[in-house]
Formats: C-alpha cells, structure tokens, sequence
C-alpha cells in the first residue's frame, strides 16, 4: 500500500461495492498496476488501491456513515478520470474484451487527441486518450 502520501500531491477517490472485484477489473481492463487491498480483522475488504503511472487511485467501501455510494447505484454519475495511454486502440480492445462497458469508441478529436470512454463495474466514468501524432 502507499506510504508516500507527498507525492502524488492529489490522490482519487472511487467508491465500489466490491473492491476487491474492482480492483482485480482495473488491473486486467484498463491496465492499472495493482496496488492490492486491505482487510479489517474480520477478513472485510476495507480499502484498495492502483497505480496508473506514477498516481494512484484509492477504492474505497460503501459506507452510508459518510454518505459514500458507488455510482451505479445512484441516479447519476458525479465525475470520472480521463487516463493518457500510449495506444488507445489497444488500449480500448483490452478494455472491451475484459468486459468494460463501452460509452464510446475510440476517435480523433478536434483537440489533439484520439479518444474513448467506457465505465467500470460499479458505474465510474474512465476516458482515456492519446495524442493523435502530427504529420
């Protein structure tokens, strides 16, 4: 688990019914480095985390005493990450085929970037993007 709470200076916070389920999806879908979970003494999954280059995510339990819920149990999603990967297309084929719901396929955007989106199991938003190469 992270020890170096320095650096990065803003860490994220996702919330997921099943973080240990979580945790393993984000790994095989879109690729994170597993940063493990932690269990209380009743072997409860309490708290997990991923790396995504040099961040982490932190996963967090449901727990209605701090009015936490995972997205796909609310009316609406809140937010949601967007990741640079070094190819969104394989990157997207990764994701696809772990079984992560695609809300778009990868395309050029007029900003600079090919991009897509697609949610995880509890419903959390994730797009992610590379630079499209300049000719």
């Amino acid at each position: 688990m992270t020890t170096d709470y320095v650096r990065p200076p803003v860490i994220p916070i996702l919330v997921y019914a099943d973080i240990a389920a979580a945790h393993d999806f984000l790994v095989d879908a879109f690729g994170c480095t597993p940063g493990g979970v932690e269990r209380d003494g009743a072997g409860n999954v309490v708290h997990g985390e991923v790396r995504i280059g040099d961040s982490v995510v932190w996963l967090h339990r449901v727990t209605h005493d701090h009015g936490l819920d995972a997205p796909r149990r609310l009316p609406w999603a809140h937010g949601g990450l967007s990741v640079i990967v070094p190819d969104i297309d394989a990157h997207f084929e990764r994701a696809k085929a772990a079984g992560a719901e695609v809300l778009s396929t990868p395309s050029d955007q007029p900003y600079g970037l090919r991009e897509y989106g697609a949610r995880d199991t509890d419903g959390h938003y994730w797009w992610f993007a590379s630079p499209i190469a300049s000719g």
